[in-house]
C-alpha cells in the first residue's frame, strides 16, 4: 500500500504581512483515510477576544478540496469538504466552549481564553477522503482556506455591534502538492 507523509512547515507570505493564514499542513495517512492536520496563525484579533468574553460565539468555517491531476484534461475533483469549529463563553461558569463540526459536534470545555484559542486553531486528523478514492501513484492538490468569524448574528445586530465587521475575514487558499 502506498504511503502518504507530506508537512509544510514554512512560513507563508500572509505570515510575514502579519495576517490570518494556514500553518504547519501535515498530510498522511492512516490504513483507510487521508487525515489532515493544520494550525490557523494570528486568527483572533483583540475585538474578537472582547467579544468571546461577552457571551458573543465565534464560528471559524474550513474549506477543504482535493484535486486529482490529469493529464491533457480537467483536474478531476475527489473532495470538498466543509466544516466548522464554533467557540462560546459561558459567563455563568467561567468556561469556553469549543464544538468540533469535523467531529460529529465533539465539545471540549476548557477554563482560558488562550486554551480556547490554541483549540480553536487547530484540525487534528480530519479524515480528508478514504484511501480507496486515491489512485496510486497520481499527483493530487489539496487546497485549503479558512472563513473566521463568520457572522451568525441574527437579523440586524449587526449594525448594532460596531467591531463585527473587524470579525469577519479569510485566509488565503493553502496549496499542497503531492503524490500518492
Amino acid at each position: 500500500m502506498p504511503f502518504l507523509f507530506v508537512a509544510f512547515l514554512l512560513p507563508s507570505a500572509a505570515q510575514a504581512a502579519g495576517q490570518a493564514s494556514i500553518d504547519e499542513v501535515i498530510v498522511t495517512n492512516s490504513s483507510r483515510e487521508v487525515l489532515l492536520y493544520l494550525m490557523v496563525r494570528r486568527a483572533f484579533t483583540p475585538e474578537m477576544e472582547k467579544g468571546v468574553q461577552s457571551g458573543i460565539p465565534v464560528t471559524f468555517t474550513f474549506y477543504v478540496e482535493l484535486y486529482r491531476h490529469r493529464s491533457n484534461w480537467f483536474d478531476q475533483k475527489v473532495v470538498v469538504r466543509t466544516f466548522e469549529h464554533i467557540l462560546s463563553y459561558d459567563t455563568l461558569k467561567d468556561e469556553y466552549r469549543i464544538v468540533y463540526g469535523e467531529q460529529n459536534g465533539k465539545t471540549v470545555i476548557v477554563k482560558t481564553l488562550a486554551q480556547a484559542k490554541e483549540l480553536m486553531a487547530q484540525v487534528n486528523g480530519f479524515a480528508l477522503s478514504p484511501l480507496t478514492a486515491l489512485v496510486a501513484d497520481a499527483e493530487y492538490t489539496l487546497k485549503i482556506k479558512a472563513r473566521l468569524a463568520e457572522k451568525t448574528l441574527p437579523l440586524n445586530f449587526h449594525s448594532i455591534i460596531p467591531f463585527w465587521s473587524l470579525w469577519d475575514f479569510e485566509t488565503d487558499w493553502y496549496t499542497v502538492q503531492f503524490r500518492y
